[in-house]
């Protein structure tokens, strides 16, 4: 347990609740420790923390438009680097209409996040159908492979030298947000023995960022049976059932769907907004000054964010102020309508992440600017 200094006080016009009742004229900003679990103050201000009209140095928001990253990618060992850090990496991967080998992680977890198409996974466990929507956790050392019945796109998310967890859900209890009986896991079924049999097969292992290749004389995924609590998982963005208060905005951390070892994956999915006449309705500004905050847009329309479509992905290190854009600010307290309309995917990371050169060419540099007010 940490022992932070600690002494809550509230000095000047303040409110007493936060992200409601704001004083008149005021914007709040939320500036916390340990990613929105631990101490935090909340300051409330005449302007928006967010009016820039300037930004000079390496440090700022930044945005990249993945649609623009071209080509199919083999395998996803070839999928276009992303962001990363020593414990998760973040690669976007154009899936082949059939993989021509197995791919092996040895370096750590991976989670894959279909944005785009559907087919067939087949891995050591037996098949598994997957589409759009759907998260696929494979564990370290699983031999997998995909074959598209339409064309896919998806995200890869690598656990490095760690494992997938479920978060603590605390007073809401295990089966709030998604129970974790919805989880898929693969089946030993026809498709999966029919696809057994001779013929060469290479496996492509990957530890340590290097690549082994291993051949067989057949299909190493011949498996007939399995028993056990250590297997691949399935659960789609549509079975998720997000958290919400109608008199509080909650923190992204209440949307965590999956923990690994010094990052989180989040995901924001459709939702009524809050019905409470003195709560905000759109993201409080804040400083998430021990995480870098990630956000891949999958599908819908993305509420606080002007200008941003499917398939793009917004990165703000942490270090600065950031929230809602202009736009959105008009409908803090009052929203034009019933419920969100948008899914994504959020990477928090505790540790600074680097951006990879796919992204950097596909920058969006103006992303800085659009929280400028119109004329600034």
């Amino acid at each position: 347990m940490k022992n932070y200094i600690s002494f809550p006080r509230v000095e000047g016009n303040a409110s007493r609740q936060a992200h409601a009742s704001l004083p008149a004229g005021t914007y709040e900003r939320e500036l916390g420790k340990e990613g929105f679990f631990g101490p935090a103050t909340h300051m409330y201000h005449r302007n928006p923390p967010t009016g820039w009209v300037d930004w000079e140095g390496p440090l700022r928001p930044r945005a990249f438009d993945l649609n623009r990253i071209e080509g199919e990618h083999p395998s996803p060992w070839d999928a276009a680097a992303v962001l990363s850090n020593a414990n998760v990496k973040l690669r976007f991967w154009r899936v082949p209409r059939r993989m021509d080998c197995l791919a092996r992680n040895g370096d750590g977890d991976e989670l894959l996040f279909v944005h785009e198409g559907k087919g067939a996974l087949y891995c050591d466990y037996g098949h598994l159908a997957i589409k759009a929507g759907d998260y696929v956790m494979l564990p370290r050392g699983t031999m997998w492979r995909i074959e598209s019945a339409a064309p896919m796109i998806a995200l890869l998310i690598e656990a490095n030298n760690g494992s997938y967890l479920l978060p603590e859900k605390g007073l809401v209890g295990p089966h709030a947000i998604f129970d974790p009986a919805m989880l898929d896991t693969p089946k030993i079924d026809d498709a999966f023995l029919k696809q057994q049999g001779p013929g060469t097969w290479r496996v492509k292992i990957k530890r340590g960022g290097a690549i082994s290749t291993v051949t067989f004389p057949y299909n190493p995924l011949d498996a007939v049976g399995w028993k056990g609590d250590l297997a691949p998982a399935r659960i789609n963005v549509a079975d998720i059932r997000p958290l919400m208060s109608h008199r509080y905005h909650l923190p992204p951390s209440a949307h965590t769907t999956f923990v690994g070892n010094r990052f989180v994956v989040c995901t924001f999915c459709p939702r009524p907004f809050e019905s409470g006449e003195d709560a905000l309705k759109v993201p409080f500004f804040h400083n998430n000054d021990d995480y870098d905050e990630v956000l891949f847009y999958h599908a819908g329309d993305f509420f606080s964010r002007d200008n941003i479509k499917p398939g793009m992905v917004t990165f703000h290190p942490c270090g600065f102020t950031h929230g809602p854009h202009p736009k959105a600010l008009k409908n803090a307290f009052k929203s034009a309508k019933p419920a969100t309309d948008e899914y994504a995917v959020m990477l928090d990371a505790r540790d600074a992440l680097q951006v990879g050169d796919a992204a950097g060419a596909v920058e969006w540099t103006g992303y800085v600017d659009s929280w400028k007010a119109p004329g600034a």
